[in-house]
């Protein structure tokens, strides 16, 4: 039954989300971006009512909305990113592996949208994508990073990448961290099976400006972690 069940969730997933995507799709090409971004955060919201999941958001009181953030957050499954793009009530953009962006149809939309790709492998273009990043938020926008760059294969955090929290010194904003719950439940790496449950996003409380400028990008990625660990619970 469970394979039964992971195979329709996984078709309408599927329907769904390449549904929003066209419609993003034809939004970039008519309307600002600040015009349509309200929207795409409904259908996101629709997209998990799709597939039988709830979602709940904690901590949102913490942030403002119309304000420009550095979001940063755990890396679990591959329904992160509408996740994230849904329930965070900023203008968000994301930086993404440029291998998703080489994928049909997803990575033309999403080069459309904005988001920014960043290869694992090159620093000197890694530091070219981050430099990207820090013009967006300077231009007023929020940016989201997931700094453990790979989804997590047991549930629990991976070691975080450093040049994140570079960007975090240099860009002027606070850096709000995100624990979502509930993902490796849902959908894990390497196993197809889907399993409906109950979804969390966590927003903590922002880490100030102040506060980062005296860290090291060490002690401020250390502390980044921690603050997550502790919004997801400890394993």
């Amino acid at each position: 039954m469970k394979y039964i069940i992971s195979i329709y969730i996984l078709g309408v997933a599927a329907l769904v989300f390449g549904l929003i995507l066209f419609l993003t799709l034809i939004f970039t090409f008519i309307l600002k971006p600040e015009t349509y971004d309200p929207w795409i955060k409904k259908f996101l919201h629709l997209f998990f009512k799709a597939i039988h999941t709830r979602v709940k958001v904690e901590g949102s009181e913490n942030i403002n909305p119309k304000s420009s953030y550095l979001f940063m957050s755990n890396h679990v499954s591959m329904f992160d990113i509408p996740l994230l793009g849904g329930f965070i009530p900023n203008f968000v953009r994301g930086i993404e592996a440029d291998y998703q962006h080489n994928w049909p149809f997803y990575g033309w939309v999403m080069k459309r949208y904005g988001n920014i790709t960043i290869p694992r492998e090159n620093i000197h273009q890694s530091i070219t994508s981050i430099r990207k990043a820090e013009k967006i938020i300077k231009n007023g926008k929020s940016i989201v990073i997931l700094p453990e760059g790979h989804r997590t294969l047991d549930g629990k955090l991976r070691t975080f990448k450093k040049l994140p929290f570079y960007l975090a010194k240099q860009v002027g904003v606070e850096m709000v961290p995100i624990g979502l719950s509930g993902l490796f439940k849902l959908k894990r790496k390497g196993s197809w099976i889907v399993r409906p449950t109950t979804l969390k996003v966590k927003f903590g409380n922002p880490i100030s400006v102040e506060q980062m400028e005296k860290l090291s990008v060490i002690e401020l990625r250390d502390l980044t972690k921690d603050k997550i660990q502790g919004l997801i619970g400890r394993p």
